[in-house]
């Protein structure tokens, strides 16, 4: 089967029946499959099950001999771990798959969640920043978390510690979203079990895109940013260092055309260098949450239901070899920013990033705290 071939434009199509489920499922854990080729699959072959059996032709087309799909006893076993930990799981197209995520380019096509999931339908602010929080900066995220929470806003964040521990606690009542690196039954870090635990009596929700089981690595957590930003309307950054995950997630907001908001901090606190940052960069200041609800005032009403945004326009296998080819012509072991990747090659950072996502989850591409990304050797 050639590489170059006119793309079809088959509608993504939710799966309705549990065989269908398990095709997505084996589809988006194969290898070599990342979020941007599922969807371009799905945009050519309609099924995933027709998909399935293209993939091993596909890959002998690209030089990868020997090539399996996931099997089939895998996802079963994902799926009964699901059952044992009451995890639902939620498909790009579904009802109740959060509508802002889905408006991104790069969604996770499928997305498991254990807890309320009809919290994910209401208004969303993600609250990030250190893991080693200062006792100042573990007070504002507890105040702001609170406040917002009381205004009828669900608090979203990583369950790190820190910052994220605190937001989390403060709108436990209200009920909070947290996006998990790992697998959604996988407490990371293991002192927050309680609190994972309180999350889903109080009617929050646990979610992730990584497999049931799978313990989180480093590399899993600029993909898991994205989703904490993607679900809500702005980013508030409490406490952050120049090069930081939190800053991660801030860029990531402004891809996604999402505010980013920022608390003030001491010069000399490193700790207050990232949320410094940002404020120079055009940031909006944060004092307390009145300023965050007065920043989205409009927005602070039950939004009407938005519809699904088509999947990206695919394109071709061969157009996306070359250019994972040409971001690994680029890079070597020394990290260089995302930002000037995108410059050298000329390209849009529309079409590079989901492109660093499938070769940071294929193991060959690092992504390193600041934005920074490297080869792997």
């Amino acid at each position: 089967m050639p590489l170059e071939h006119n793309s079809s434009t088959h509608p993504l199509i939710p799966p309705t029946t549990e065989d269908q489920k398990v095709d997505w499922l084996r589809l988006l854990r194969s290898r070599r499959v990342g979020i941007s080729t599922f969807y371009r699959l799905m945009g050519e072959y309609g099924s995933a099950a027709t998909a399935l059996d293209h993939l091993p032709e596909i890959a002998r087309a690209a030089g990868v001999e020997n090539y399996a799909v996931c099997p089939e006893g895998v996802v079963q076993a994902e799926l009964t771990a699901a059952r044992q930990h009451s995890a639902q799981l939620l498909c790009r197209g579904d009802d109740n798959y959060p509508a802002s995520l889905a408006e991104l380019d790069d969604a996770p096509p499928l997305l498991w969640a254990i807890g309320a999931v009809e919290t994910l339908t209401k208004p969303m602010i993600a609250l990030v920043g250190a893991r080693n929080a200062s006792s100042l900066g573990t007070r504002m995220a507890r105040s702001l978390a609170g406040g917002l929470a009381e205004a009828g806003f669900v608090i979203v964040s990583g369950m790190a510690r820190g910052v994220d521990t605190a937001a989390h606690l403060a709108a436990l009542d209200a009920a909070t979203v947290a996006v998990l690196g790992g697998g959604v039954d996988v407490i990371y870090p293991a002192e927050n079990t309680a609190l994972a635990q309180d999350i889903v009596t109080k009617g929050g929700v646990r979610l992730s895109e990584q497999p049931m089981g799978l313990h989180p690595q480093a590399r899993h957590f600029p993909a898991r940013n994205r989703i904490i930003s993607g679900l809500a309307k702005a980013v508030v950054v409490v406490e952050a260092a120049a090069k930081s995950g939190s800053l991660i997630t801030a860029r990531a907001a402004l891809d996604q055309g999402r505010d980013v908001m920022a608390v003030p901090g001491h010069p000399f606190d490193a700790r207050a260098g990232g949320c410094n940052m940002l404020l120079r960069d055009g940031a909006r200041l944060v004092r307390n949450a009145e300023d965050v609800i007065e920043a989205l005032a409009p927005i602070a009403e039950p939004a009407p239901e938005l519809p699904l945004a088509p999947p990206p326009q695919p394109r071709s296998l061969a157009q996306t070899a070359r250019l994972h080819q040409d971001i690994l012509n680029r890079l070597g072991p020394s990290p260089v920013g995302e930002d000037q990747l995108i410059r050298d090659l000329g390209a849009t950072s529309r079409a590079v990033s989901p492109a660093l996502t499938d070769l940071e989850m294929e193991g060959r591409v690092h992504r390193h705290p600041g934005g920074l990304v490297s080869r792997v050797s």
